[in-house]
């Protein structure tokens, strides 16, 4: 028999490490080629490892959520060879690896690894089916919390199943996506909800992994090093959406539907054009700000993984259609897992919208080391006093917040009011010069 070592493969773009968020597999499981190993997340994207060689999982270097280097070890495979001699796999250079094999080197057929307790001999290794796991009864406590990925989770919520009934076969019991529709084939029948009020005992404590740990890195780093201004002025958009209205009657076929992110974006470029201080990163480490004549505006978009950030390059080069359409073809990128990590990066500028949910007011965090961001909140009809009586307008405030080392309070104020006017005289948009 023969070992193969998968190493921790190189990412791209200067990327010296990756944390590992999910293991698909075990010690013990039998692995073929191709097959999805595990998931590792760098700062712009997730990457899954597959698998070179079919073969058996004698060990994993690596708990989920701990940060590996790249060319680690990362996995040890036992292959069928004629001698013991141990190949590695070698780092794949592409943004989606795919581990390749360098020829085996020369080493002692009975050499042992440096940590006998991680690597098992050949002659202990045991093979369990993971199809004849799934058939054994299991018996968790009420409060337990069975290990699963939250795509699992949410598979199982929508096919109304208690994960608390499930055999695991992943690490440490982790359930996978093949245990839950072993268990669905079986014919299991959803758990019933117990009804009535009943107390509440379990604790449980999360380990942020993947996205979410990112997601509060960035928001730490955001909050404790720059010094934010909020500002908020609301926006009458009834005339807005009266022209919003009538261009999405009038679209063609190929046009998407228009909604008021894409105005926003296009005033938004008119107003950086007159004060360009406010499409800019600032260096606090070098005290270097810089000022940027391309527009790349960061739309947050809530995901089933986390919030993340796409970008719209170029902004300022774009119609009010092509803005829609690149807004939109990100936005599903972007949630269903697919937008590459240059669509991830990069912006000068963020539009955070919650859309229906956007409520009256929002302190939105600055995208570090950005130096703007604004906040859209949600949409509501309001009586407005036009001098002689109160007539129903649709109203909707923009919650902006700035650098305050690097955009002074006026400067802000100036920059929100110009927005507002495009966008209460949408007509002013589309005027060049």
């Amino acid at each position: 028999m023969g070992e193969f070592v998968i190493k921790m493969p190189d990412v791209g773009e200067g990327v010296a490490e990756a944390e590992l968020v999910e293991w698909h597999v075990k010690p013990g499981d039998p692995v073929r080629e191709d097959m999805v190993l595990a998931a590792v997340m760098t700062d712009k994207a997730t990457v899954e490892i597959p698998s070179p060689v079919e073969g058996v999982v004698l060990w994993l270097g690596a708990d989920v959520g701990d940060t590996v280097a790249v060319k680690a070890p990362l996995l040890r495979i036992q292959v069928a060879g004629e001698d013991g001699s141990a190949a590695e796999a070698a780092p794949s250079t592409t943004a989606e690896p795919s581990a390749t094999v360098e020829p085996a080197k020369d080493k002692p057929t009975e050499a042992k690894p440096a940590d006998p307790l991680q690597v098992r001999p050949a002659a202990e290794t045991k093979v369990i089916q993971p199809e004849k796991i799934a058939e054994r009864p299991i018996a968790r406590e009420p409060t337990e919390r069975p290990l699963a990925s939250p795509a699992v989770r949410l598979r199982a919520q929508e096919a109304g199943v208690d994960l608390r009934q499930v055999p695991g076969t992943g690490p440490a019991g982790r359930i996978t996506h093949d245990n839950l529709d072993q268990f669905i084939a079986r014919g299991i029948q959803p758990a019933i909800v117990q009804t009535g009020p009943a107390r509440k005992t379990d604790v449980e404590e999360i380990k942020l992994t993947g996205l979410r740990r990112r997601i509060a890195e960035k928001m730490r780093l955001a909050s404790s090093r720059i010094p934010h201004i909020t500002y908020v002025e609301e926006v009458d958009v009834s005339d807005l959406e009266d022209l919003r209205a009538t261009m999405n009657a009038g679209r063609k076929p190929d046009q998407p539907k228009l909604t008021i992110l894409p105005f926003l974006m296009r005033a938004l470029v008119k107003t950086i054009g007159e004060q360009p201080g406010v499409n800019a990163t600032f260096d606090d480490d070098a005290g270097i700000v810089t000022r940027y004549g391309a527009v790349h505006i960061g739309i947050a978009t809530q995901t089933p993984s986390g919030l993340t950030v796409p970008v719209v390059r170029h902004a300022e080069a774009r119609s009010i259609w092509d803005t829609a359409a690149e807004l939109a073809r990100l936005a599903d990128a972007a949630r269903n897992g697919t937008a590459a990590r240059e669509e991830l990066s990069g912006s000068t500028i963020t539009i955070s919208s919650l859309g229906a949910l956007g409520g009256i007011v929002t302190t939105p965090i600055i995208n570090h080391p950005e130096v703007a961001i604004v906040g859209v909140n949600k949409i509501m009809t309001r009586p407005v006093w036009d001098g002689t009586q109160f007539i129903p307008r649709k109203m909707m405030n923009l919650s902006s917040s700035f650098d305050h080392r690097i955009v002074d309070g006026w400067d802000a104020a100036v920059f929100v009011q110009r927005i507002k006017a495009l966008l209460e005289t949408p007509a002013l948009i589309f005027i060049e010069g």
